[in-house]
């Protein structure tokens, strides 16, 4: 099922963890309809890099996010966030940098060092930026 011009609900839901666990990452309708707006912030940020980003995550079945380590409030529990890069685009760090200076409306914006970006939306989007380090300290966007 395509939510958007780019992204599939199979992409946005995929999860190596959930399959070696044997683990169902099925959302409910509640979740692929917030799933429909995170495609369609991925959107936004795919036509601002002008280049394909790669979703490393996106929904999470509660038992998902748990296996992974994911935060108790995660907003991919809900459908509202996605981790990804854009190697063509440039490191995690530039990519969130960029994204961080548009105008592009997002709950958070996390740079995870060297790794991913993580993008979620909310309904009160609180525009928070910043970069967690491999030890889990969270500060401004470095």
């Amino acid at each position: 099922m395509r939510l958007s011009d780019h992204f599939t609900l199979a992409e946005l839901t995929a999860s190596q963890t959930a399959a070696r666990l044997g683990i169902d990452n099925t959302p409910s309708p509640e979740m692929v309809d917030a799933l429909r707006r995170t495609a369609q912030l991925l959107e936004q940020v795919r036509a601002l890099l002008g280049k394909p980003i790669l979703v490393s995550s996106g929904y999470r079945a509660p038992l998902v996010n748990r296996a992974v380590g994911g935060a108790a409030n995660s907003a991919h529990m809900l459908g509202c966030a996605a981790d990804f890069s854009c190697p063509a685009f440039g490191s995690p760090l530039e990519v969130a940098r960029e994204i961080g200076q548009s105008d592009i409306v997002f709950d958070q914006l996390i740079h995870e060092f060297r790794a991913w970006v993580h993008i979620a939306w909310s309904p009160q989007p609180r525009r928070m930026v910043l970069t967690i380090d491999g030890a889990g300290t969270r500060y401004g966007l470095e």
